[in-house]
């Protein structure tokens, strides 16, 4: 077959993964010179600790083996199975992550709860006050500014992947075919539309009431820690964010603690994940009504800090870098993706949420296995 496919995100780059794996020829077309969007200004997580049971918790831990495969095909990836500690500093927060461990699914996520020894043997570079850690085994993460650079040099040396990047698709012409802004037709045998973020224009003419919307968020990262931050780290404000945490521990602990003005204001938790060069990615925020501010905002980054340098026990590198993202969510936030035929043989897939990076190389899967491809 010929798969044409567009967009370079992670999710068009784990579609014609699929496709090159199977055997296939892609196009693929990309409307800048390669992916800038959410893609790139992620934490790199595969997150499986806080998916919600069901079909979303079934799709991470399938795309949780896929970027493990895929990781060893392509080292340049960064793929490392990790982990995560979600520290806990009190009880109410500890009651959560008991409730998490009881959980029926609790062996499939590799949860465990540790004690504050326990957690800092994992992770030593843990040295502020904790009262235990939620340990998940099946996390991981992989080196987000450069995940698609790399799958897509490993495409090129196939033989049977074209990239074109440069090139905005304007029109779906009639069946499984595209045009782009250069004039220049693109024909196959599937056409999949990954469009990420980008909602309007083409995707808005394909489908006029699409069940999707934009969400924006803030992080940040720093120089190098000078040591290894051996596990992801989240704070217990993660509880309140991931379904998976969802019960009466969690509403005991939203009364007993409220979070503070600024974390509430922009739905906060804190992520920490070490990147190759030793640096730290740190977030997030969540903004939901558009439009969007065209700037950052630096509260969130000084309630980030005060809560990272509390759970490590030290003062944080120089922020080196500080950016804004804005991604695509099902506004049926318990959907993985949105996925919907628009025309014959030509395909839509978005919506996927923050769990993008995560769950991509299963949504790939799943949609060539639909496609029979």
């Amino acid at each position: 077959m010929r798969v044409i496919v567009v967009g370079a995100g992670v999710l068009g780059t784990m579609h014609a993964w699929q496709a090159v794996q199977r055997g296939h020829e892609v196009v693929h077309i990309e409307r800048e010179a390669e992916a800038r969007g959410a893609s790139v200004r992620n934490f790199g997580l595969v997150w499986v600790s806080g998916r919600a049971a069901g079909e979303e918790l079934t799709t991470a831990l399938r795309a949780r083996e896929l970027w493990e495969e895929i990781g060893a095909a392509v080292p340049a990836l960064g793929f490392r199975a990790n982990g995560s500690l979600t520290a806990v500093t009190d009880e109410t927060e500890l009651a959560v992550a008991r409730a998490a461990l009881a959980r029926p699914d609790a062996a499939a996520r590799g949860f465990a709860l540790l004690t504050p020894d326990e957690a800092r043997a994992l992770n030593p570079a843990l040295r502020g006050d904790l009262l235990g850690a939620l340990w998940c085994e099946r996390d991981a993460a992989v080196e987000p500014r450069t995940a698609q650079r790399a799958l897509k040099d490993a495409l090129l040396a196939s033989g049977r992947y074209t990239f074109l990047g440069g090139r905005e698709v304007r029109e779906v012409v009639g069946e499984r075919a595209v045009r782009d802004d250069h004039g220049e037709l693109h024909t196959g045998d599937a056409v999949v539309l990954c469009t990420g973020a980008w909602l309007g224009g083409l995707v808005r003419e394909l489908v006029a009431d699409l069940p999707v919307r934009r969400v924006r968020l803030q992080m940040m990262q720093t120089a190098p820690l000078g040591e290894k931050l051996t596990t992801s780290v989240a704070d217990a404000d993660s509880f309140r964010y991931y379904p998976a945490y969802a019960g009466a521990g969690l509403d005991a602990m939203a009364a007993a603690k409220p979070q503070p003005p600024v974390a509430a204001e922009h739905r906060m938790q804190l992520l920490m994940v070490q990147r190759a060069d030793g640096g730290l990615t740190i977030g997030d925020t969540h903004e939901y009504a558009e439009p969007f501010s065209f700037d950052v905002v630096e509260d969130p980054y000084e309630h980030l800090t005060a809560v990272a340098e509390a759970l490590l026990g030290r003062p944080l590198p120089k922020i080196r870098h500080r950016w804004a993202g804005v991604y695509a969510q099902c506004v049926d936030t318990t959907r993985v993706v949105h996925r919907e035929r628009v025309r014959d043989g030509v395909w839509l897939v978005t919506g996927p949420g923050g769990r993008g990076m995560t769950c991509s190389p299963a949504i790939a899967e799943t949609t060539a296995d639909a496609l029979e491809w």
